[in-house]
């Protein structure tokens, strides 16, 4: 299987399951109800989930035991979209294409949205389906998630990002904030796979370990690069919102030259580490050029 045609059975498979999820949401709040879905449902090449089934199966993890933790990953991820876009955070007004969920409906039902799709990410992890020799594996993936959500990730990336506006700050610096902004969830999406994993040595953990925080930071650099030379119209959020904000950003920090030549250098180190695992490593091979090749 390619990784167009993998790529797509994983968006088919975690999109079945998030909408059989909201489905089954009673109608108390419909508006509430109907943003959560508009959010998670929108749209988005669903790269988290993708990665979340791509090693699970390199790894020999069931399908349906991948479930779960790929729906929960974008539940997560969609709260984050939900709120960063608002106008306390990047004030943003389009995403993926269509309006941001505050535009949509109104702040205040953007702010429950967001709130209840992180929820519902820990509802998804606690009720989905696991094969019964895996049932005891279901606190270590509320484990994973919670942390790569919460302060020690991605909530406290954003605030060191929103500290970082308008003022300089050293690589290091960048690469501390951007490991927890935007590589937790990455590294979460590969954790949970091993997690679920029958074996793997500790060796070869931390050579899938490694690759996730690579890969996780090259995701980061290509996006600060798209908000440079990208297009509107393809990235499906406004080009150069970065440095309209005074981000800091990789192309700000390196010039736009340099941070391409970083973006390569990344690729070479996230190769590196799959040739060192004893698997077949050929779909995350290829949604390493995905990430460092995309276009939006």
């Amino acid at each position: 299987m390619n990784l167009s045609t993998f790529q797509q059975v994983s968006c088919d498979t975690v999109n079945s399951t998030l909408s059989q999820v909201i489905n089954s949401l009673p109608d108390h709040a419909k508006t509430l109800k109907q943003a959560m879905e508009y959010s998670l449902l929108m749209g988005g090449k669903r790269m988290r989930p993708f990665l979340v089934f791509a090693t699970g199966k390199m790894l020999g993890v069931k399908e349906s035991d991948l479930q779960g933790p790929a729906a929960a990953i974008e539940a997560i991820h969609a709260f984050s979209l939900i709120h960063d876009d608002l106008p306390a955070m990047d004030d943003d007004a389009l995403r993926r294409g269509q309006p941001t969920c505050h535009i949509q409906f109104d702040e205040a039902t953007a702010i429950l949205a967001g709130d209840a799709l992180q929820t519902l990410a820990f509802e998804i992890l606690c009720n989905h389906p696991l094969s019964h020799d895996l049932a005891l594996k279901r606190i270590d993936l509320v484990k994973i998630i919670s942390q790569a959500a919460g302060y020690n990730g991605m909530c406290g990336g954003q605030a060191m990002d929103l500290a970082a506006t308008g003022h300089s700050v050293t690589q290091q610096q960048l690469e501390n904030l951007h490991s927890k902004k935007t590589g937790a969830l990455l590294i979460a999406c590969v954790e949970m796979a091993i997690t679920l994993a029958s074996e793997i040595s500790a060796e070869n953990r931390q050579h899938l370990m490694s690759y996730a925080k690579i890969i996780g930071l090259a995701f980061q650099v290509q996006d600060d690069i798209l908000d440079v030379v990208g297009d509107s119209s393809v990235l499906g959020k406004p080009q150069g919102s970065d440095q309209a904000q005074l981000k800091s950003t990789y192309p700000a920090l390196l010039g736009l030259e340099q941070a391409q030549r970083y973006l390569e250098d990344l690729q070479q180190q996230a190769l590196q580490a799959l040739r060192a695992l004893p698997y077949n490593t050929q779909m995350l091979v290829s949604f390493t050029d995905f990430v460092i090749h995309r276009h939006y």
